[in-house]
Parts: structure tokens; sequence; C-alpha cells
């Protein structure tokens, strides 16, 4: 027998894997399908590190065990290979981005190869090629068409680092998360998705999907679903100010109001503003602020009364006094609130600075010394028409006479913000708009996709923080598709986000040059089975590719209304210091340099074995040395092989059960416990010193998915049976062979545990009963009382009731 050497088996196997297209899906297969789906992998100029492979190796553990149970499974893989990074790298080092791309691309491809993931290779995509990104160009064009892309004048967030356009979700506790620099606001010309659209849908729907709650929930909080209603406040310069309320019961109690520091009714109000200077000197200041910190509860309360103008209580008919404040964001309902400083802590605090009054309208105690944050229940006061009601009969009340009286209608109203979708960046697909004075903005015809990215000198953001595309009036400047005049190109690109969308749809028909997939390829595949990433695009990505899914399904381009019938997530894998791998840190562990030194297979069962695959979990040297013994040990089962077609009886109990195990936990993310089944039943092995051609073959294919590489070469070596492991159907058990000879049960004494007793499996009740009253330490805690109850609970335990 041969020593274990990685370096030559893995290569070896990974080799003749691609050669014989074991991992290629058929579009045409008679075979279930089955689509597992990792995240499009960015491909940074740093590499991989070794947190990478954990969701990549996780599915791959799925894909393999999916194939050997006769599935034609899709696992592909692909690049999301626009975006800043690149571009900024570019910027720094003077080289094309599309240069530096294409060799990051080629690092994370040798990189993710040497680890034997079954990816398909066949069906590799990437953004940045414009056969992909017609495709994307395509999509938009349709949003365009069915008025879901459109163009506004909008405060947006303007990265002060980056010098471009970040939407919400991008804004990290008031950061960029990118390269965490400072956010203010700017006012832009900006292209807009709007997803608002799909933002009932997009909840409701999630009743269709296996997600864990927890995504769920981010994804419901995100979206922000609430109902109340819309008052109308009249001013004393004319003009009607519109709140949204979730609160319309408490009406009589609102003492003041607050409008966003970009209302536009302040422009409106300039002339009749005694105070302008102080007013814009405040719009300056919030304008540095991200919505982040104007939003944070802990924050000062800050404002400033516009003086001169006054709102009118549409209830008391009392004039109260309306502030500015940055608090309120002109993105959120009306950008306009109504303040009840008796019943919310904000408005509290606010009015106890600003010296306002306080109106109790739900029964409490002193408003004067708390706010009372929590009127959810209690009897209505100083409420005109709803006094003595509760709060529930109040919001049915008030809804209804607001609507009778024209004051005000019922409004379901949601935090989701439509999607900004430019960025004044190069590194990015370019927009097929064109700009005519005539005709406003006009789409490009579909014939002339892709519009291709031109070459340009500088990738330098302009001074004006418009697109470096906008320096190129070559290409700038043409025709408009729809009267021939001269019109403008759009300059911006699209974010990274939107060729991140849909790659899931392409991977199912990569090569097509007619359409994103056919037909015949999206009805097969139709929705992607498995789809696991990070926690950190839970509000993104995964709430973006949702929206372009249904809004393909709308327009009759794909046949289900969610992208994804499964989503799982994983946690990270920390430096060995339980912090995050970082460079600056100096706690990044190269998975290449764990290839060389362990093999690939060492560092894909450690991967699964480290802990609860959705935990975070810190690297260990000593862990990854443990797995590697572990190899070596299965490796050495060569030198005890003894001849036998069938699994020993004495060996039946303990390799049924580990089938049932590992097959139990591989689909229920419980990878660790799977492989210390294997470990456990590699002791029984050792115990009883040899191990026969049947057994050895199961236990091949059980750690194949988690060790493919060590698994092929025993395989073949041993000459275990015809081809390949991962062409071998999967192992089944016999439920009657897991079952055990002898159970410990535990015996308690009036609810108390006792002692532990190792009885017959099927021991009866009265048997376990007598050797529970016999066991020395149960007999002497029973001796002289009276036993009033014996419980058994069958393979469990036996509880003893005494008295006296």
């Amino acid at each position: 027998m041969n020593k274990y050497n990685p370096s030559e088996i893995e290569p070896k196997w990974q080799k003749k894997w691609e050669e014989a297209g074991v991992f290629h899906a058929s579009n045409t297969s008679d075979k279930p399908k089955y689509y597992a789906l990792i995240e499009f992998p960015y491909p940074s100029g740093q590499g991989l590190h070794v947190g990478h492979p954990r969701p990549y190796t996780a599915l791959d553990v799925v894909s393999r065990k999916r194939r050997m149970e006769g599935y034609n499974v899709l696992y592909p893989i692909g690049w999301d290979a626009f975006g800043l990074p690149a571009e900024n790298y570019a910027i720094k080092n003077h080289v094309h981005p599309e240069e530096i791309t294409k060799k990051n691309i080629a690092r994370f491809k040798q990189q993710i190869q040497s680890l034997g993931i079954s990816f398909d290779w066949s069906r590799e995509i990437s953004t940045i090629d414009p056969k992909y990104y017609k495709w994307t160009q395509w999509i938009f064009l349709q949003l365009f068409k069915n008025g879901l892309a459109y163009k506004k004048e909008m405060s947006v967030n303007w990265c002060t680092s980056c010098k471009c356009v970040l939407a919400n979700e991008e804004v990290v506790n008031g950061v960029c998360e990118r390269c965490g620099s400072e956010v203010i606001h700017k006012v832009k010309s900006q292209w807009m998705l709007k997803i608002t659209a799909y933002a009932q849908r997009l909840i409701d729907d999630l009743d269709l999907v296996d997600y864990p709650d927890r995504v769920k929930t981010q994804q419901k909080n995100w979206i922000g679903r609430s109902e109340g209603a819309e008052v109308d406040f009249n001013t004393t310069a004319g003009d009607k100010l519109t709140v949204y309320t979730t609160r319309p019961d408490t009406l009589y109690g609102a003492t003041y109001m607050v409008v966003s520091p970009e209302h536009p009714f302040i422009e409106k109000w300039a002339d009749k503003l005694q105070n302008l200077d102080a007013v814009r000197a405040y719009q300056a200041e919030a304008a540095k602020k991200s919505d982040f910190e104007r939003t944070e509860v802990a924050k000062d309360k800050t404002g400033v009364r516009l003086e001169g103008v006054e709102a009118i209580n549409p209830l008391t008919g009392t004039t109260i006094p309306i502030f500015i404040s940055d608090y309120v964001l002109v993105s959120y309902g009306t950008g306009a609130i109504m303040a009840v400083p008796a019943h919310d802590t904000r408005d509290w605090e606010f009015a106890k600075k600003f010296d306002l009054p306080i109106i109790e309208v739900v029964k409490g105690g002193d408003v004067q010394k708390e706010a009372f944050t929590d009127c959810d229940t209690g009897i209505m006061v100083n409420s005109g028409i709803l006094d003595g009601m509760t709060v529930e009969e109040a919001k049915v009340r008030i809804k209804d006479y607001l609507e009778e009286t024209g004051i005000g209608h019922r409004k379901v109203n949601y935090k989701l913000r439509d999607w900004v979708f430019a960025r004044q960046r190069y590194w990015g697909e370019p927009i097929p708009i064109v700009h005519c004075e005539k005709c406003g903005y006009v789409p490009i015809d579909e014939s002339e996709l892709p519009l291709v990215l031109p070459q340009v000198d500088s990738y330098e953001p302009t001074d004006n923080g418009e697109s470096p595309l906008s320096k190129m009036t070559d290409w700038v400047n043409t025709t408009c598709p729809k009267c021939g005049g001269k019109a403008m190109r759009e300059t911006d690109t699209m974010p990274q986000w939107a060729g991140s969308s849909w790659y899931f749809l392409r991977y199912m028909d990569p090569h097509n040059d007619e359409s994103f997939a056919s037909k015949e390829a999206l009805n097969y595949w139709h929705q992607v089975d498995w789809y696991n990433g990070g926690m950190e695009h839970t509000t993104l990505h995964l709430l973006y590719s949702r929206f372009w899914h249904k809004f393909l399904y709308d327009i009759g381009q794909v046949p289900t209304a969610e992208p994804y019938a499964k989503r799982t997530s994983h946690g990270m894998i920390l430096g060995e210091n339980g912090e995050k791998m970082s460079k600056s840190r100096g706690n990044v562990v190269n998975p290449d340099d764990v290839v060389n030194e362990f093999g690939a297979d060492t560092l894909r069962l450690y991967e699964m074995f480290i802990g609860d695959f959705e935990k975070a979990a810190p690297w260990s040297n000593a862990g990854i040395k443990g797995c590697r013994r572990f190899i070596e040990r299965y490796w050495n089962l060569q030198s005890i092989l003894v001849d036998g077609e069938a699994i020993r009886p004495e060996m039946e109990n303990s390799f049924h059960k580990a089938i049932k195990k590992v097959s139990y936990d591989i689909e229920n993310l419980k990878f660790n416990t799977a492989i210390a089944s294997l470990m456990a039943l590699m002791n029984v092995i050792a115990e009883k010193g040899s191990i026969n051609k049947a057994e050895l073959s199961v236990f091949t294919m059980l750690l194949n998915p988690f060790a493919p590489h060590v698994t092929e070469e025993v395989w073949s070596e041993m000459k275990l049976g015809e081809g390949m492991v991962t062409e071998q159907p999967w192992p089944k058990y016999d439920e009657s062979k897991c079952k055990d000879d002898v159970i410990e049960i535990v015996v308690q004494v009036n609810g108390k545990v006792r002692a532990r007793l190792c009885v017959a499996a099927d021991i009866q009740k009265d048997d376990a009963i007598a050797l529970a009253k016999a066991e020395d330490r149960i007999a002497a805690e029973i001796n002289g009382k009276n036993v009033v109850k014996e419980i058994y609970v069958p393979g469990k335990l036996v509880n003893i009731v005494v008295k006296g």
C-alpha cells in the first residue's frame, strides 16, 4: 500500500472528473433535476481565504449526495465581476479594471478547482462578458418599458470616498459598506427601479418558500409594512401638510408637527419664513448626515421651528407649530409627521427640549414625568369623539371618521424605498438609454444590445460627480431611436447588484445567444432547489433578485413566482483569535497553504467539522490536524481489508445507523455530526480489527461527499466497484437494523434523576421498573416510603413517585 499523498491524488482526480464531465448537468436528462446554488462570488485581488470554501463545500456535499441519489444536478459557478473594488484598484495602479478583474478570476478559479468542488465549469459565466450583460441590459429595458425603471431628482446617499451614489442598503451604520467612509446626502437625478410596486408580494410570497425564520423576519422588517392613515393638516400658508401615521387614534394629542429638512414645502414657504437663515443652516448640517445617524433613537434631538407658518390640528382646530428636524426622512411616508409627545419617547424628548405642550390621550400616569410609549392598550381620554373607547375601538372609529369628513383615509405604508439603480462610475453595465431633448428618455433598440462598455483613458470620477463616460463625447453623442434627432447616451452605469439579480437564470442556459435562457431550459430547471448565502445579503441581493424574478414572471419570461425554493445561511469562519479574518488583524488563513500542507480533502472535512454550519466558528490548527489523521486512518483501512461481499452481522447495526445518521445530517446542515458519526464508525472498525470489501464500499460512499479525492483513490485501488464513487447509488439503511440491542435509560425518584441503567432495547414496563427498584441507589431512596406511582417512558426513563 502506497503512502497517502494528496499532492498526487487530488490533481489526478480533478482532471479525471472534468475530462469525464461527471459534474456537467444536462438540460435534456430523464433524471429528476436538482439545482443547488451558492451566492455569486466576487473575485477580489486578495484571493480566497478559508471562509470562502465553507458554503461552497457545504452545497458540494449536498450536490454529490444528490447525484448518487439519481438526480441530474446543476451546481454552477461564475463571477460577479463588475464593481467598485476593481475600479478603485485600477485608478490607484493605472491599469484597466478588466485586466485586473480577469487576473482575479483566474486566481479564484485555480484556488476553487484545487478544492475539488463539483461545479459544472462548462456553464461558467461572468457579469463583465458582453454576452452576459447583454441580457442584464435587456431586462432593464423591459423594466423601463413597463414603467418600473424611471429617472427622478432626489436626495441620495453619496459616498465621499467612492464618489458615487449608494442604495440605502449599502449604507451600514452611517458609512459606506464597501469602504467605510462618510456618507452624506446630495440631490441628483437618478435612475430608480420601482421595487415598491412589489412590496406586498415580496412579503406574501415568503409563504411559498423554505427560508429560515430569521431570514423571513429580516425581509419583512426591511420592507416594513404598516397600516394606518394619511391625514391632512391645514396650514396658515394655505397648503395642506399630509402626514402618515400608524396611530390616527392619537390625533387629539398632536401638539406640533415635524417635516424633513428636504421637504419641498420649505422652498415653497421660503418667502414666508422669518428665520430662513437658521432653516438653511440646519438643512446644510442635515445633508452631512446619513439616514442611520438621523434616525438613531439615542441621539440628541435637534430642530428649528418654522417661524411664519403654522399647522392646524384637524380635530381640535388648535394652531400648532411646525419644526424641521433631521429625524424625519423625506423618503419615508410623506416626509412629515404629527407629533404626540405624551405617547412617543422621541416626540416627548423633543417636546421637553422645545417646551411644547404634552396632552395625554390614552389614560396613563403623570405625562409631565415620563413618556407613555406603551399606549397600545388603554382607554381614550381628552379625545372628543373617541373618549371612553378602547384603543382598538378608537383605531377603527377614527379611520371611519377621517374618511367620512374627507380629512384623511386609510393607508398601508412600507419602509421599503425604490432602488437607486445608477452609479457615477465606469466599471459597470452601460444603461441602454439615450436622452433626447424632444422625446425625453428613449430605450435603444434591442437589436443593438449589448451596448458595450467603451475604453476610457481615465477611470477617475469627474469633479462634478459624473461618470468618467461623460467625458467620451464621441460615445455619448448619438441619435434618438425615436425621432432621429440629436441625443446623448446615459453615462451612469448599473450597480454591481444588477448582474447578480438574475445570474441563477443564466446558468440554466449560459451559451444561448437568442435569449437569457430558453423556455425549455427554464421549464426544466424552473427554480433553484437549495440556495445558500450569507446573512449579510438578506436585505440586499436576496430582496433585489426576488423582485427581478417576480417581474420576469409577470411578463411571462419565467415559470415560477419565486426564484429560490429553499434558502440557508452559513456562519463565518473566524481567525484563531476569534475575530473576523482580515489583513489588518493578521489572522487570515490562505486555503492554498492548507491544501499544500494537508490536502484539499482535509480542508473540506475540517470546514464541515468545525462546528454548527449556521454559526460562526474560530479556525483551529489543532482541529485541522485531527481531520488529517482521520483521513489517514481511512486510507490505512486498505491494510486490514478482508474478503466479504456483505456487511458482517456483528457490524450491521453500526453501519446502518451511520448511513441513517449521515443521510439525515447532510439534509439538515449538521455536517459536523455526520462526520462525527463516521469517526465513531471508524472506532468500531478499529475495535473489530478488520473491514471487508462491502463495508469499505459503504464507508467510502458515505465519506465521498466530504473527502472526494481520497475516496475515489481507495475505490479505484481496491476495485470496490465499477466506475467512480460519485457514480454509485447512495447507500440505503434498514430501519430494523438501526435499533440498539442495549439502551441507556434514566431512573427518577419524584422527577429527579437518581441513576442510569443499561437495559435491553425491547425491555417491557414491569421489567424496567423492577430493575430500577433493584438498583442500590434507588432502593436506598425509596426504602420505607409509600410508592404512589410508577411510570415508564419506553426507551427513555423510569420515574418512581413516593411519599413519606
